[in-house]
């Protein structure tokens, strides 16, 4: 529930309870004056407040500001009527100075309550067959003080919506760094246990069974329990061995599981294709080879990051993606036909306009050592290219072969 609602809906009440009460001190002084006119003012007060209780039934009121500057002008019509019969109406003029300025844009709102505090000290005027300041000091001086508290009250509800909103954003922003951070050290968990498993139990098994192997061709042909012995001890290790393969290929990434790198690409950018009013196309540059999985993980993120950056800004028809091997780099590239940005007017990140994007690819690649080049320019599309240094390559797991 918001907490706002409760005190708003009290001061619609008291509104609601003070119209009234002003139409009901309209037409009673001048029954209890006993005017001629006594009838005629108790009916305008009557249309007055029916017209007045119409606007709270209809929701298009508070959303239209077409329908609620209708709504006032028959309010305000029915208004004058009665301001014209009886003085009284005249303390009318201060609940209307609120609705006005509460539905009305800022500039129309302050026309309108201008236009009523003219309307309230001449008819007020008019009744008294005379014009002194004081006249005009009660209704200017009302709508002066109406046109403070709706302004205040319109600028603090505004900062306390910024502030409410910023405050979801941080805690949004708290979650996903949680379960960013939650993600990585399920990740690199995974990846040293399959290193560890693959460094020792398989390199184990396939030690014990190469030795098994060499030990059945040095045994002579006459022992044939000892053979057999030998070869289920061997047929034990290979066994053994293809369950530690499946252990290790089951800890692998999620992202590059049952795939390579290259793949997981092709796939990526067939599915935004598939999904947006976009072509991405791959192409693979080289001849591919094994890359730690942390560095394979990283660029798979920053190509990720990249399209959906395209995606959502960049107004592109096409995007190339190209995954390169070279002696001593892995790079991924991604260009777009674009409509481009200036790279040095890039906004700060802010939790309510984003903009963590460039950023959080640049630390990714400069934590594995490599680089981030951005070039860019409005009208010429945007190239992205995350480099990676391959001189920790022997890091990542080849097949154990017996």
């Amino acid at each position: 529930m918001n907490p706002s609602a409760a005190p708003t809906r009290a001061l619609t009440w008291c509104l609601h309870l003070l119209v009234v009460g002003l139409l009901v001190l309209a037409a009673g002084r001048a029954v209890a004056d006993d005017r001629p006119d006594a009838g005629a003012v108790v009916a305008v007060a009557a249309v007055c407040g029916l017209a007045y209780a119409v606007g709270p039934m209809l929701p298009r009121v508070a959303r239209s500001r077409r329908v609620a500057a209708l709504w006032l002008a028959v309010v305000g019509v029915s208004w004058l009527v009665l301001l014209a019969l009886s003085a009284e109406a005249v303390w009318l003029a201060f609940p209307l100075y609120f609705l006005q300025l509460h539905l009305l844009s800022r500039r129309a709102g302050l026309a309108s309550v201008v236009l009523t505090a003219a309307a309230a000290v001449g008819g007020f005027a008019t009744h008294q067959s005379s014009f002194t300041a004081a006249m005009a000091l009660g209704p200017v001086l009302g709508a002066a003080v109406a046109v403070a508290v709706v302004w205040g009250y319109q600028a603090l509800y505004r900062e306390s919506e910024q502030r409410r909103r910023l405050i979801e954003e941080l805690t949004a922003t708290r979650a996903d760094l949680a379960s960013a951070q939650h993600t990585a050290g399920v990740l690199a968990e995974r990846e040293r246990l399959a290193r560890e498993i693959h460094d020792t139990l398989a390199q184990g098994l396939s030690s014990i069974q190469l030795l098994l192997r060499a030990a059945e061709r040095a045994m002579p042909s006459t022992s044939d329990d000892a053979a057999r012995y030998v070869d289920q001890a061997r047929q034990a290790a290979v066994d053994s061995l293809a369950e530690a393969r499946r252990f290790v290929a089951a800890l692998a990434p999620p992202s590059l599981e049952g795939t390579t790198l290259a793949g997981a690409l092709e796939r990526l950018c067939a599915t935004t294709s598939a999904r947006h009013r976009i072509t991405a196309r791959f192409r693979l540059a080289g001849e591919a080879v094994p890359l730690p999985t942390a560095q394979e993980v990283a660029l798979l993120r920053i190509a990720q990051s990249a399209l959906s950056n395209t995606v959502r800004h960049a107004h592109a028809t096409t995007v190339d993606v190209t995954l390169g091997y070279s002696g001593e780099h892995a790079t991924v590239d991604v260009v777009d036909d674009g409509h481009g940005f200036e790279p040095g007017e890039t906004p700060a990140p802010d939790p309510e306009s984003g903009g963590f994007g460039i950023a959080a690819m640049r630390a990714r690649v400069e934590a594995l050592g490599g680089t981030l080049m951005l070039d860019s320019a409005p009208g010429r599309g945007t190239a992205l290219t995350a480099r990676l240094p391959r001189a920790h390559a022997d890091d990542s797991m080849p097949e154990v072969r017996p």
